[in-house]
């Protein structure tokens, strides 16, 4: 693994004294923060801190919005068949849960159905099975969720068939749009919604919201689906920032204090109090719920989410956490196939991407597992298997690097491929994979940058161990959710020594402990970091990157810093 960049996040001094004067109250350093997250005045500090849902976005903003709505009231006048489509991901799970729960509110006739595809047999977006579905039920009103918007031959077989098409994405579309009704898609051409960075189920959202409006229902009857919203948030690993970062306040209450069936049901399975985070969703509420379309067929998961019981929504929720478990060992196992065929390959320090493939690996990890290895060689990673004489993969990035475009140039070799930026999926034919590999590699290599290719840790202010107090604590969590764009802030401490508290735990963790210049004792955690730690020299002087964490033992609460990285004492 390769050492890590430390960088002190720009410090406009100039704004700090204005935004002092504007908002006084505030320790110096934390103007800093605020100003680099773009809280430059005292009216957008006020907003961060205060949310309202009169600051969410007119859904009729969205581009095609009113002709979404028109088709879906019609097809409920005409008591039409209505399906809905969605991605087997959480993202596209929630999503269709969402839409569904809605749509059998407002409509009496409940001539509604839904549809999620197998993810080994079908693979991603919508599918001939799901067409020929929709057929066999009479379906004339078809809405994607979570995926569509590169459909284009779909969109065609659905229109031959006799159906309307209405897709809720917010993946970048290709070059042709698909033939449909309407596209809701804040990423398409054309479409002046202010905020970009929904997920698939926010898009949705927006749906209901529309339709909530149209039909002069109260704004109440949509928010109890933030719940929903803020898990695909969460999990789809979309930016917590303006919009997003509103919704998921919103939701975040919901999900700690009254969620729907399902979710509660799931929270039940993680066996503990605490409150709920974005933390909570991307690792332990997200990976249940995307464990069932790995493993099994997500459309247990869209049947739990939709239960109202609670007795048989924590059957299914056992499930979820059974198969859970059962992909964490596939991971595991799968990681460390991955690793040693890079290892026995003396090509692969000089390459710029990780390709790695194996035909006996479960299609359902891979893209875990392409984390794990972009985290670890930190360069634009692809993890192959093989499934059903086809040749499929999941692809991770880098901060900075456009995989979607590297991806797009090497289209020649692909049957189909689609994603975004940070994360993407692909399919090939096994003749193809060598010069799929070798061109993948040219584009990367003539791209990216050796400064892309260092992985980086941002500092957001430097300070005294002293200065971590619990006033430091409330007004950092007031700043959250956090999550991607909107990481929880990292301060500095230069120049310390680990005290002799200091210890390896199960051989992998360090349990640090420091004296701040008062003597006052603060302990921190650093995960993963065992081997780092050993190599130090006795005594050394080291400078520690963290976030602050509250502890509670026994009914008392405490301070720790959960260690992002450290090393050697250097100027920063």
């Amino acid at each position: 693994m390769k050492h890590k960049k430390w960088i002190l996040k720009h410090q406009d001094k100039q704004k700090v004294r204005q935004l002092e004067k504007e908002a006084a109250g505030y320790k110096d350093f934390l103007y800093n923060i605020f100003i680099s997250r773009g809280l430059d005045t005292a009216e957008t500090l006020n907003t961060y801190f205060n949310p309202d849902y009169s600051m969410l976005h007119d859904p009729y903003l969205m581009k095609d919005m009113d002709k979404a709505v028109d088709r879906i009231l019609k097809a409920i006048r005409q008591k039409e068949q209505i399906l809905v489509f969605g991605d087997y991901d959480v993202d596209g799970t929630t999503g269709v849960a969402l839409l569904v729960k809605f749509l059998k509110e407002i409509y009496p006739d409940n001539r509604i159905d839904y549809y999620i595809p197998d993810r080994r047999n079908e693979g991603y977006g919508i599918s001939t099975q799901g067409i020929e579905y929709a057929k066999s039920l009479g379906t004339s009103l078809f809405i994607s969720v979570d995926c569509g918007i590169k459909a284009v031959n779909e969109a065609g077989e659905i229109h031959n068939a006799g159906m309307d098409l209405i897709i809720c994405d917010h993946h970048l579309p290709g070059e042709e749009l698909p033939h449909s009704v309407a596209i809701l898609d804040p990423q398409q051409p054309g479409c002046s919604y202010p905020y970009k960075e929904l997920s698939g189920c926010g898009v949705a959202f927006k749906l209901i919201t529309a339709l909530a409006k149209e039909l002069s229902l109260p704004e109440k009857a949509v928010y109890k689906y933030l719940d929903l919203v803020t898990t695909s948030t969460g999990a789809d690993v979309v930016p917590i920032t303006g919009e997003n970062r509103l919704l998921c306040q919103f939701g975040l209450k919901i999900l700690n204090d009254n969620p729907s069936t399902g979710l509660k049901a799931i929270i039940k399975t993680l066996g503990n109090n605490a409150p709920l985070t974005m933390y909570s969703i991307g690792f332990l509420i997200g990976p249940r719920i995307n464990a069932a379309g790995r493993l099994d067929h997500a459309k247990m998961v869209v049947e739990l989410l939709l239960e109202e019981e609670f007795d048989k929504a924590i059957i299914l929720a056992s499930k979820l956490h059974a198969y859970n478990e059962e992909r964490k060992n596939l991971e595991e196992t799968t990681t460390k196939e991955a690793l040693e065929i890079l290892r026995r390959n003396p090509d692969v320090a000089q390459k710029k991407t990780t390709v790695v493939y194996n035909d006996h690996w479960n299609k359902g990890v891979i893209g875990i597992v392409a984390s794990r290895l972009t985290d670890y060689y930190y360069r634009p990673t692809i993890v192959l298997t093989q499934e059903n004489g086809l040749i499929t993969g999941s692809a991770r990035s880098v901060s900075g690097f456009d995989l979607h475009r590297a991806i797009a140039d090497c289209s020649m070799y692909l049957e189909k491929f689609g994603g975004h930026t940070a994360a993407a999926g692909l399919s090939l034919l096994p003749e193809n994979l060598q010069p799929f590999s070798e061109h993948f590699e040219s584009v990367v290599s003539e791209t990216i940058t050796e400064e892309i290719l260092t992985s980086k840790v941002y500092i957001d202010s430097v300070i005294d161990l002293k200065d971590v107090n619990f006033n430091l604590f409330k007004t950092v969590e007031a700043m959250a959710p956090f999550g991607q764009d909107n990481p929880k802030p990292v301060f500095a401490t230069l120049g310390v020594r680990p005290s002799n508290w200091t210890k390896i735990l199960k051989e992998k963790h360090i349990s640090f402990h420091f004296y701040d210049e008062d003597g006052t004792g603060i302990r921190g955690i650093g995960f993963n970091q065992a081997d780092k730690y050993r190599r130090l020299e006795q005594n050394a002087l080291i400078d520690i990157a963290y976030t602050i964490d509250e502890n509670e033992w026994e009914g008392t609460k405490s301070l720790q810093l959960k260690i992002v990285d450290f090393r050697i004492a250097a100027p920063l």
